[in-house]
């Protein structure tokens, strides 16, 4: 079982920039991938971005790609999702992810934390 907690999360304008973090614990080394998920007011809870523990590969969804960069340190099992070029269509609860899987062609989540709000203003 992995546990996660995010931090980072809040307002900012449309264009600005905003840095996420997940510390994670617990048997992070059987993870495939820590992910971050989110989720908007009425909308099912979409995958953002995911980080493969075994050699760092990254995978994005198309929405966020060249602007949002997912990183993490392993020795402090953490992981981060610096968010740039911010828009109000990227306001929602953000989920880490600490056991992310892909099956077929979609990523999904377990292990979830308890998520952090960002609001992206116009």
């Amino acid at each position: 079982q992995v546990h996660v907690e995010e931090s980072g999360g809040g307002l900012v304008q449309a264009g600005g920039s905003l840095r996420l973090s997940c510390a994670a614990s617990g048997r992070t080394f059987n993870s495939y991938a820590m992910g971050w998920f989110r989720q908007a007011p009425g909308k099912e809870r979409e995958f953002v971005a995911c980080i493969r523990r075994r050699d760092g590969r990254t995978y994005y969804a198309d929405s966020v790609k060249g602007r949002f960069t997912i990183s993490s340190d392993n020795v402090k099992n953490m992981v981060y999702l610096q968010m740039s070029s911010l828009k109000p269509e990227d306001t929602a609860v953000y989920y880490c992810a600490g056991n992310t899987q892909l099956y077929g062609s979609t990523w999904y989540g377990g292990s979830w934390g308890q998520g952090t709000q960002v609001t992206v203003s116009s």
